[in-house]
């Protein structure tokens, strides 16, 4: 089932989530509606949204405030990219320019800060503290992942241990954020509540499994961006890291030297490397041992076709091609 069939099972939802954002975006700065408008609108899946909204009704939640929550963290998911593109240097994000490209660096990090400002706001508005503490907690975590991804840079001794943990503080935290949010405001059990949490962390951390694959596998008009971005910044991602401990002596030296400098000079035979050492058929399967245990902690949830949609979306994160 592809992202938009399961997209459509929160239809309505989903059509009131992007109003509340145009309106919520308004700012008498134009410059603020100009930028944050651009990367909104720039073809993201509002992944995070919809995570949000199918499990709260999962968890038979009737009410409207999902519609807020699932506003906010697409905001904080927005302002962490514009933050991002700034640091990593972007020229490219969901095949356009990145607002630091068209604007610069400056407004693009002013402009998220706005963001996860005006999430704050939207968030004290909702009026229920547990989500309060946990939007907070996410987003601190989330940026000690940014802190933890940088220092990581340029490094090839970068463990496997290690990268997971930059997965989980950067991508998964605000899934698991998303997801339990759903639960606490539909005042479901605590197992429930936690069952979501890890749900959702598991699928964050399969999506972004996937995504080190589709570095070397993708096309870069599908993905929107080039393909070799994180060899480029420096990043040790999965598919480097285990073709560092299994290739050649000679392989792993290209390949840490290339970490070292950044760059794109020995993308063709790297890519080789990744593919030749198994490299890339180790992280899809670990990107799908995670999806499985995402599917997996569902087993508490109530049968319903948003619970159905939640099982969908794990197995469509191995299969994507975006």
């Amino acid at each position: 089932m592809d992202f938009k069939t399961i997209s459509a099972t929160v239809a309505d939802d989903f059509e009131q989530v992007n109003r509340l954002i145009v309106k919520k975006l308004h700012s008498n700065v134009p410059l603020v509606d100009k930028v944050g408008g651009y990367i909104i609108n720039s073809g993201g899946k509002r992944l995070r949204p919809l995570i949000s909204l199918l499990s709260a009704r999962a968890c038979g939640y009737e009410g409207d405030k999902h519609i807020q929550i699932a506003a906010v963290v697409e905001f904080l998911h927005t302002a962490t990219l514009l933050h991002d593109d700034v640091v990593d240097e972007s020229n490219l994000r969901r095949g356009k320019a990145t607002a630091n490209a068209v604007w610069g660096n400056a407004p693009s990090v002013l402009v998220g800060d706005f963001l996860i400002s005006r999430s704050f706001q939207m968030v004290v508005a909702i009026k229920n503290i547990r989500i309060m503490e946990i939007l907070s907690d996410a987003t601190n975590l989330i940026a000690e992942g940014e802190v933890l991804q940088l220092v990581n840079c340029n490094d090839p001794t970068t463990t496997e241990e290690a990268y997971m943990e930059v997965i989980h503080h950067k991508t998964a935290k605000m899934f698991e954020a998303a997801a339990q949010s759903g639960a606490v405001l539909a005042k479901r059990p605590e197992v429930e509540e936690l069952a979501l949490a890890e749900y959702a962390i598991h699928l964050g951390s399969a999506f972004q499994l996937v995504d080190d694959v589709l570095d070397y596998t993708g096309n870069a008009d599908e993905m929107g961006k080039n393909v070799g971005d994180d060899l480029a910044e420096g990043k040790p991602t999965l598919p480097l890291i285990y073709a560092i401990k299994h290739g050649s002596e000679e392989q792993s030296l290209m390949i840490s030297n290339a970490i070292k400098t950044g760059g794109l000079d020995h993308l063709n035979e790297i890519s080789a490397v990744v593919k030749e050492t198994g490299a890339l058929d180790y992280t899809m399967e670990r990107a799908t041992a995670e999806a499985n245990q995402a599917i997996s902690a569902l087993k508490c949830i109530p049968e319903s076709i948003y619970k159905e949609a939640l099982v969908n979306l794990a197995k469509s994160s191995i299969s994507r091609r975006n």
